[in-house]
């Protein structure tokens, strides 16, 4: 049996997680962070994980901004993306493990989100 996981203060009951673990994985897939975050308004699990996924979101509409500036924008641009990546295949591996896991950096931005 899987047992409850905290992390800043958001429990992950055992139950939600696995009826919303599917719909879940979406939170960290560009914009279909908003399928979990509109649909599953009653899930603190898909609540946790959407609301991040919308910051990883901005955070990649802000690098895809930058990119646009030539050479400099380039690189920090890659090395952002890059970033994002490690931060939503981290994401992805926390909705597996079914835990309530803050990102690094991003995720403290998350629970300012209220819906």
């Amino acid at each position: 049996m899987m047992e409850e996981n905290v992390s800043e203060g958001v429990q992950c009951d055992p139950k939600d997680v696995e009826e919303n673990k599917g719909i879940t994985f979406l939170s960290y897939i560009g914009i279909l962070c908003l399928v979990p975050l509109l649909s599953k308004k009653d899930s603190k699990f898909a609540q946790y994980h959407a609301k991040q996924g919308v910051v990883l979101l901005i955070y990649f509409v802000v690098d895809s901004i930058i990119y646009v500036i030539p050479v400099i924008g380039w690189i920090v641009g890659l090395v952002g993306y890059i970033i994002g990546l490690v931060f939503a295949i981290m994401g992805l591996i926390a909705v597996s493990k079914g835990e309530c896991k803050e990102l690094p950096v991003i995720g403290k931005f998350a629970s300012k989100i209220k819906m």
